[in-house]
């Protein structure tokens, strides 16, 4: 990028490169240089937004949280409409059809990144945490609208949809589960609960 020519929208355009670097290479190769050389920028531009490597990555989680947020308001939408498995399934397949699963590895493998995110507030495993509140808010709705058992336990349901989505989805040298498999798990973990899967 040559000097003096201004890059539109900076962050995301290091965002998406970080991404691409993690789908396509995983964690190991994702480093400032391979970044800014995948978005197509000086070394320098990285630096002049982040105070440091592990600053710019708990900013890439941070927003891909927010991506989970947007979709957690349009999964507490969708309460009621089409079957609570097929709505559940969709979801499943949105948040690790991602870039949710090497988000996670990054994290567990970044003393210097999770130190930086529970300062600002996250707990558990950023992103899983968030897709299981978001999980959790929805079989409430449901529940509330009686298509989930009123005595469901929805605070376990969340995390053992989120963590059976995250086991069918961990192989990154493996095809991605097909939606029937995803659907098949989900329905598995809801029969006992659901009025009309």
């Amino acid at each position: 990028m040559p000097t003096g020519v201004a890059i539109r929208d900076v962050r995301e355009q290091l965002f998406d490169a970080a991404e691409r670097i993690l789908l396509r290479d995983g964690q190991n190769a994702l480093t400032s240089r391979a970044v800014t050389t995948e978005a197509g920028c000086a070394k320098g531009v990285l630096h002049r937004h982040f105070a440091d490597f592990d600053a710019f990555l708990a900013e890439l989680v941070r927003d891909r949280i927010g991506r989970i947020d947007e979709q957690s308001a349009a999964l507490r939408k969708s309460a009621g409409t089409s079957t609570v498995a097929d709505n559940l399934t969709t979801a499943v397949l949105d948040v690790f059809g991602s870039v949710a699963v090497a988000i996670v590895g990054l994290v567990i493998s970044r003393d210097g990144l999770r130190a930086l995110l529970r300062q600002g507030g996250s707990v558990g495993i950023p992103l899983l945490t968030e897709a299981t509140a978001m999980i959790s808010v929805y079989l409430d709705a449901e529940r509330e609208l009686g298509r989930v058992a009123a005595d469901a336990d929805v605070d376990t349901l969340a995390p053992t949809l989120i963590g059976a989505g995250h086991l069918l989805f961990a192989d990154r040298e493996g095809a991605p589960p097909e939606a029937a498999a995803v659907r098949k798990v989900v329905t598995t973990v809801i029969a006992a609960v659901t009025r009309c899967a």
